[in-house]
């Protein structure tokens, strides 16, 4: 059988494609993904509901802590990729950091479910006036409990994509069809698990309480990470190949050290000289152009003996990073109003008549039926589209992730204007009504809310699979986890700026006592304003994000050498 270069399966022994990998393996990644999106998706987005209700929080702190829960659960998955890239397998990272999660979704379910761990309750005659904000000790339970779960998402949102990668060989060009492929059904997964969350847990958390719910949460993540464990016979390891920063850091040093050193007269020579060294990153990079000073990270100084000396693919390796970087900062800013758009969205809800009939819809899961949309087009895509498109571009996603990225930000543009139009209908009408300092409902109906969140889907379904395909794919083996890890990283830091300009527009906006966000009345603030801002800076970062895309320079793979 023909052996698989750099990896192994269970016994430390090459895998071998007939046995290990491919989608034989990967039903239990999509397994784990839509037990993880179950919980995660019903709870960030139903979230806010506790914390207004329950924990009395404001507008602006509820929106806030939300964001910062997602922004923080992204940014350690930084910390689960470096991990499973330099130490441990991406698997053993899975089985150790995951069981934080059902920890944190356990605290939960103890503070929701006694009331001597809550602030006190109050009157709706008096929500906008003498509700007491959770503080002290029990805020103190609630923040721990949630970065405790949102360091067990980051580490299982860090590693199940790659891990999925890994199981799909990049030098076989059938394979990186089948590798496009899995990121469709992954994404697939993630809204499958996000419509039984939304339809299942929501409404447990609605009628059964937020204790039961959480403890719900909790069960479904043990039970994901079992069955996940079960296909530890058929799963593709890649071995740990070192710290990815040591070696970029390497690559720093010694450029600086040879920084007025000159090239050989042939500097192919030079670079095809050091291919036979010992690779560090796993695999052979070709030589690129651009960012000539670290190439000189290749040269042997024989004045300073002491200088490291690094191979062409560590060198490169660096490149792809540094090439990434106005990507990375782009759709960072790009993301910032589809993060914002989601919690201010259910907080629209929460003032509206969520009756339709006899039936009462929860504002969070009134994004199941956009979700079911999704799931539509994703199949539509995958089985359709990309044969297509593929006939066309000779490209084996049928256009390049960072193409189908783009579709999804000229979606978040449109979705801030729609969410700015239905935010002002939403205020006239509680004026009309005489209702702008009651707590009652509105007479709106909150299906009107279903337009911006069908737009707001349309861009998950473009923007995350091109950008996670595109992470996993152009970093080198070496560092496949921490390439999905910048992904992560993107949504978190989003969200921790996107905190940051509910904060920043507050202050520059206080008239009087509160700014455009401030305080417990959604009527009394001026989140359309809002919205119209966040338009702006959609439609900004759309073109941005044209520039840098434009100018990208995909990576060439390489055969591996046995």
């Amino acid at each position: 059988m023909e052996e698989v270069h750099g990896f192994v399966y269970w016994k430390g022994n090459p895998a071998n494609k007939d046995n290990h990998g491919g989608f034989r393996a990967a039903r239990f990644i999509y397994f784990m993904v839509v037990m993880m999106n179950v919980t995660y998706a019903s709870n960030v987005l139903n979230l806010v509901t506790y914390l207004r209700g329950t924990m009395h929080m404001d507008v602006a702190t509820s929106s806030t802590t939300v964001t910062n829960f997602i922004g923080v659960s992204c940014a350690c998955a930084l910390i689960g990729g470096f991990l499973s890239d330099s130490y441990i397998t991406r698997f053993k990272t899975i089985l150790i950091f995951g069981p934080l999660e059902f920890l944190g979704f356990g605290l939960l379910a103890l503070q929701a479910y006694l009331p001597s761990l809550q602030p006190p309750p109050c009157d709706i005659s008096s929500r906008f006036s003498n509700c007491k904000q959770v503080q002290g000790n029990h805020a103190a339970l609630l923040y721990i409990a949630l970065y405790i779960t949102a360091f067990g998402e980051g580490c299982l949102r860090a590693n199940l994509a790659s891990f999925g990668g890994d199981q799909f060989d990049d030098n076989d060009p059938s394979e990186l069809q089948k590798k496009s492929k899995f990121f469709n059904w992954f994404t697939f997964s993630i809204s499958l698990g996000a419509l039984m969350g939304l339809t299942f847990v929501v409404w447990i958390q609605n009628n059964k309480g937020w204790g039961v719910g959480f403890a719900v949460s909790s069960a479904i993540i043990l039970l994901g990470l079992l069955v996940f464990a079960f296909g530890f016979s058929l799963f593709r390891h890649q071995i740990p190949q070192g710290s990815p920063l040591t070696r970029m850091l390497q690559v720093f040093i010694s450029a600086f050290q040879k920084r007025k050193l000159r090239f050989p007269v042939n500097e192919q020579d030079a670079y095809l000289k050091e291919h036979n060294k010992e690779e560090r990153v796993g695999e052979v990079l070709t030589h690129t152009e651009g960012f000539k000073w670290l190439d000189k990270a290749i040269i042997s100084n024989k004045k300073a003996e002491d200088s490291y000396v690094c191979s062409v693919s560590q060198v490169e390796e660096t490149k792809i990073i540094f090439r990434m970087i106005p990507i990375f900062i782009s759709v960072t800013i790009g993301y910032i109003p589809i993060r914002l758009l989601l919690t201010l969205t259910v907080q629209q809800g929460m003032t509206m008549n969520t009756k339709l009939g006899f039936i009462h819809i929860p504002p969070a899961s009134l994004v199941v039926i956009p979700t079911i949309f999704q799931m539509v087009i994703l199949v539509a895509y995958d089985q359709f589209f990309v044969p297509f498109a593929r006939r066309i571009t000779r490209c084996p996603s049928g256009i390049t992730p960072l193409q189908r990225a783009g579709v999804g930000f000229m979606a978040s543009a449109l979705a801030s204007c729609i969410g700015a139009l239905i935010e002002g209908k939403r205020k006239q009408i509680a004026g009309r009504n005489g209702l702008m300092d009651s707590g009652e409902p509105i007479p709106m109906s909150v299906m009107w809310l279903l337009i911006q969140f069908i737009v707001i889907c349309i861009n998950d379904v473009f923007t995350p699979v091109g950008l996670l395909q595109f992470f996993n794919t152009e970093v080198s083996r070496g560092m496949k986890s921490l390439g999905t890890a910048i992904f992560w990283c993107v949504l978190g830091l989003s969200s921790l700026m996107g905190s940051a300009l509910i904060t920043l527009v507050n202050r520059i906006t206080k008239n009087g006592d509160i700014g455009w966000l401030e305080g417990n009345n959604l009527n009394r603030n001026y989140l359309d304003l809002f919205y119209w801002l966040l338009s702006i800076l959609a439609l900004f970062s759309f073109f941005n994000y044209l520039y840098w895309a434009r100018r990208y320079e995909y990576r060439r793979h390489n055969p591996t050498p046995s």
